[in-house]
């Protein structure tokens, strides 16, 4: 293999140009691991991992979230909730700048971690909606 990468050949092959073991795309830089959130996008995914990062006046760590988009080619075809390893490369749009090298495995309770916030937005949204409609109803009852 011409990358400079420590991960199998996928087992199946693709005739896409940027892939880093069927194409010619060259790797260089950073190697990361992380969550695909979103694949969506055509040959397209996002990947997002936590990080501490300390605050020095409350001698605290708070937990940020980082997000990337990356290649995503036929032969390993990652989906939501895989955990991967991408690298970097050359600039391949205005956003991508690394590529899917290796496809970890899935992440335990992923769709039921995804479901509970789906279902803590509409909660939220359903509480905001019903004070709105009070704060109208007081609002008519007090001009009229």
């Amino acid at each position: 293999m011409k990358n400079k990468i420590n991960s199998e050949m996928p087992k199946e092959t693709c005739d896409d140009r940027n892939c880093p073991f069927h194409g010619t795309l060259r790797i260089r830089g950073k190697v990361l691991t992380g969550i695909v959130t979103s694949a969506k996008m055509h040959k397209s995914v996002t990947i997002e991992w936590e990080r501490k990062q300390r605050l020095p006046k409350y001698e605290r760590y708070e937990v940020k979230i980082s997000r990337i988009r990356a290649h995503n080619p036929p032969c390993i075809n990652a989906k939501e909730g895989d955990e991967v390893k991408v690298a970097e490369c050359r600039p391949l749009s205005k956003t991508k700048n690394f590529v899917v090298v290796e496809k970890i495995g899935r992440v335990k309770g992923y769709t039921e971690r995804v479901a509970l916030l789906e279902e803590s937005k509409f909660k939220e949204r359903k509480k905001k909606e019903e004070e709105a409609e009070k704060e109208s109803a007081e609002n008519e009852g007090q001009s009229g």
